[in-house]
């Protein structure tokens, strides 16, 4: 474990301050006994020393909490699980993602949420949430392919245990409403993968399967992407949170919500009224993250809906209208969220953001 040379410096000069403090206060209570500050000083060797421990010991853990846990990468004859956490599912509509899957010389078990009928969603929360379980608890299974989104995640999450998926982590893979699974395996410390779905994969581009395979086989992750007219300049480095920006905006607030603080943020979004994304981004911004955020990602706004009044902006404007006082880089029509051509990305990794006016790249470490 590397030593985070900046935190390390901050306790260092905590503990001074406080050594100096203290040192005032017991030469205020003992200058009848002590008539000088290095007598007291000398007093108190142990209980310093005992402080700086302390300090470092919590630099130490604070920088071990930065460091998120990479699941294993995929290896030839293992298992992937394919189940639903939102919207119902039949399986006749699975062949080609089994089939994908199977090109890699995977193994595929279907959970039992495939097929479930529940209004709108893929059984009730319990039944969603037991198969879900059921998938993590498994050691046998090396990744668990969410199939669709819509609406649903967000009912159950509150119902999984995640105590043998931190003995055995395992990958996460979706997007969409899988954010929520996303947002809440960043608070833990474990990565994930924003990617294409079992229901998208037959109308995803080669370039959104092959970096799907790339991201769970563990190979190197990078991109280079055209210019933008409205790039904003810059490179930054961090980790990379975020998703669907609908979802990102309902979690604020409760035990899923990412810490922006010093990350890279990426969103996209679907089907959404114009203001809806103002009001978003307003949020975001009221809540802090756009002050802490060290660069924004962002990537599809798809089927954007106006009123009979237009609101006077498209997404695109929207976003850089409330980011521009911000000096951090950010990247536009990067090739993720809801388009054939669906990028994974790796949630939770650190990654080089460098936006220029030539060729912008979003380098994986």
């Amino acid at each position: 474990m590397n030593l985070n040379l900046e935190l390390f410096s901050n306790c260092l000069s905590l503990f001074l301050s406080f050594k100096d403090l203290t040192v005032r206060i017991f030469s205020e209570k003992y200058s009848s006994m002590n008539k000088n500050r290095s007598t007291v000083t000398t007093r108190l060797p142990i209980l310093y020393q005992f402080l700086l421990l302390i300090f470092v010991l919590q630099s130490f853990n604070s920088q071990a909490q930065k460091n998120m846990i990479t699941p294993p990468s995929l290896q030839k004859g293992d298992t992937v699980a394919i189940l639903a956490t939102a919207r119902k599912n039949t399986d006749d509509n699975l062949k080609p993602a089994i089939a994908l899957l199977k090109s890699w010389g995977l193994e595929v078990v279907i959970g039992s949420t495939i097929g479930l009928d529940n209004n709108q969603l893929a059984g009730t929360d319990e039944q969603r949430a037991a198969d879900f379980q059921q998938q993590l608890d498994n050691p046998n299974i090396k990744a668990i392919w969410c199939v669709k989104g819509g609406y649903g995640t967000v009912r159950m999450i509150d119902l999984l245990d995640f105590t043998a998926f931190k003995k055995n982590p395992k990958w996460i893979v979706g997007f969409s409403d899988v954010t929520v699974l996303h947002n809440h395996l960043n608070t833990m410390g474990y990565k994930s993968i924003h990617g294409i779905m079992p229901i998208t994969a037959p109308r995803a581009t080669p370039q959104a399967i092959e970096t799907l395979r790339i991201a769970l086989f563990g190979e190197k992750l990078s991109y280079e992407i055209d210019p933008f007219l409205m790039n904003r300049p810059g490179k930054a480095t961090g980790e990379l949170v975020g998703g669907n920006l609908s979802i990102l905006y309902s979690l604020f607030g409760s035990p899923s919500a990412i810490d922006c603080t010093d990350k890279i943020l990426f969103i996209e979004d679907l089907d959404e009224y114009l203001y809806h994304v103002d009001r978003m981004m307003m949020n975001l911004k009221r809540n802090g993250c756009l002050e802490s955020i060290k660069g924004i990602v962002v990537g599809s706004m798809t089927k954007m809906k106006d009123n009979d009044i237009p609101w006077g902006k498209n997404a695109i404007e929207i976003i850089e209208d409330v980011t521009k006082k911000y000096n951090i880089p950010v990247l536009y029509n990067f090739p993720a969220g809801h388009i054939q051509d669906n990028r994974a990305l790796i949630l939770g990794n650190n990654v080089t953001l460098n936006v220029n006016e030539k060729c912008s790249t979003l380098v994986f470490e």
